[in-house]
């Protein structure tokens, strides 16, 4: 269910809110095949099959940077904003990689507002600490602490 913050105070007083997990998504070597093609890295690890079925990963693997790309869409059924002027990113604190994405893996985002804190014009700073899980997997594929800004709307 995703979990609506009504105006900035209401971010403001949601540190250590846990905003539960997001639907499942299916990662497809087409897509890893078009984030090569955009970021122009196309290590075989990610794009060719046949020798990475060869190596011990027995498989291409998602760009870890693709994997963070998606948490926008990962993270929008975790929560959204009414009632604000606009919500903004900020940047990012920390990402780690702990596990690769295969193509046909299915990943989710979980997500908790780890802290917020007034910012500059009326706006709330807030962290978010997403955790992209692998369906059957116990360890993440990414964690990140992501950095968001919502100001007040315009008087």
């Amino acid at each position: 269910m995703t979990h609506v913050f009504h105006g900035v105070d209401e971010f403001r007083a949601a540190a250590g809110l846990d905003l539960g997990a997001g639907e499942w998504f299916t990662v497809t070597q087409d897509r890893i095949d078009g984030f090569a093609d955009v970021t122009e890295d196309w290590q075989w690890i990610h794009v060719d099959p046949e020798r990475a079925a060869a190596s011990d990963m027995g498989t291409t693997v998602a760009h870890g940077y693709l994997t963070l790309s998606l948490v926008p869409r990962l993270s929008s059924a975790l929560f959204t904003f009414e009632g604000v002027g606009r919500a903004i990113n900020y940047g990012l604190d920390k990402v780690r990689f702990p596990s690769f994405v295969r193509p046909g893996d299915r990943i989710r985002a979980r997500g908790r507002v780890a802290w917020t804190r007034d910012a500059s014009a009326g706006g709330v700073l807030g962290c978010v600490h997403y955790s992209i899980e692998v369906e059957g997997r116990d360890t993440p594929a990414c964690v990140v602490e992501a950095l968001m800004v919502a100001f007040p709307p315009e008087a």
